[in-house]
């Protein structure tokens, strides 16, 4: 994906909705990102990851805390993937995760709350 808010190499892009609008591609970048968080799955298996020990788990630490099957499970991580929010590594037969800081910072910063206080006054 190579979205102007999602993909490996632009994800400062988006300035805070309170102090400028997106543009398109802005928008729709940014779009993919909260879709796959948008998901309760997807958003329990990103808080899961980044409250994990060293900031990464592997498949085989995700799978138990959810009812549904391996491969929905990784179809899910897939998801967050290739939305850009987390990087895998494989280590044998496991695939680890881990958050991408630039990813969890570019949507903290779209909704930068200081940019609001700021232009209330």
């Amino acid at each position: 994906m190579s979205m102007s808010c999602a993909g490996s190499e632009s994800f400062g892009c988006c300035a805070p909705l309170a102090r400028e609008p997106l543009n398109e591609d802005q928008a729709a970048g940014m779009s993919v990102i909260l879709k796959a968080l948008a998901d309760p799955v997807r958003l329990r298996l990103m808080s899961i990851v980044l409250s994990h020990e060293g900031g990464e788990a592997c498949v085989c630490d995700l799978l138990p805390a959810f009812d549904l099957s391996q491969p929905t499970i990784s179809h899910h991580l897939k998801v967050l993937h290739e939305s850009g929010l987390l990087d895998r590594d494989k280590r044998g037969v496991w695939v680890y995760y881990r958050a991408r800081p630039e990813a969890m910072a570019a949507v903290a910063s779209v909704f930068d709350v200081d940019t609001l206080t700021e232009t209330a006054r």
